[in-house]
């Protein structure tokens, strides 16, 4: 009784449940699929309080997405990137992203999803787009010190490095299973994430970094 009294004073804890219990519903099923009395049961509540707090499913969606959006844009400016030299920076960003992906599928299957759907419902949210600068603010910052020290090229595109990083990141998760049965059937998990974490540092630094052919002749 004392638990129910609980929850019934914490509608911050409930709209809490509700998101979680959203995202594993929406993750599993999709948007079409998912159904506000499957995600009240992940919650421990009732469809009514559902309705109350989020209007209706593509309401829920949406703040679904928002807040996995959220998460990860915080995760990234809590790393305190600014702090470090340009190549170690970006180095860790690649690698964050790559265990951010990885630990997070359910994250990744949204975002499939919304994909599956042609981005009908993130097109709705400014949230999102103005949570997302902060994804190309933190590149930039990186890239931008990264330049000035005659470190990266000049020419490069903040939004082409962040796609770069992303598209090695959202492989391993998006196409694990039909990758690896099709190329890699022998390879363990650990081998695999060990690999393509690599992949993802070795990719993006050797398409930042300036050639090193002035050290060469030097050296010569």
């Amino acid at each position: 009784m004392a638990e129910q009294a609980k929850r019934k004073n914490d509608p911050e804890g409930l709209k809490k449940r509700i998101l979680e219990g959203a995202l594993k519903a929406f993750a599993e099923y999709g948007m079409q699929g998912a159904r506000l009395e499957q995600i009240a049961d992940y919650a421990q509540t009732t469809k009514r309080m559902v309705v109350y707090h989020f209007g209706n499913k593509e309401q829920l969606y949406i703040a679904v997405l928002e807040q996995v959006y959220q998460e990860i844009r915080q995760h990234e400016t809590g790393l305190n990137l600014k702090a470090m030299p340009p190549e170690e920076a970006i180095t860790r960003l690649v690698e964050e992203s790559f265990d951010y992906h990885a630990n997070h599928a359910d994250f990744m299957r949204l975002v499939c999803s919304e994909n599956l759907l042609r981005g009908r419902y993130i097109r709705q949210s400014a949230r999102i787009q103005a949570l997302n600068r902060s994804a190309l603010d933190v590149l930039d910052d990186i890239l931008t010190r990264g330049q000035q020290a005659g470190l990266f090229h000049d020419d490069v595109e903040t939004i082409d490095v962040h796609r770069l990083i992303s598209s090695i990141c959202v492989h391993h998760v998006s196409n694990r299973y039909t990758f690896n049965a099709l190329f890699s059937p022998d390879n363990s998990e650990a081998d695999s994430i060990k690999r393509n974490r690599q992949l993802a540092v070795t990719a993006t630094l050797r398409y930042l970094r300036r050639s090193d052919t002035s050290t060469s002749q030097a050296a010569m």
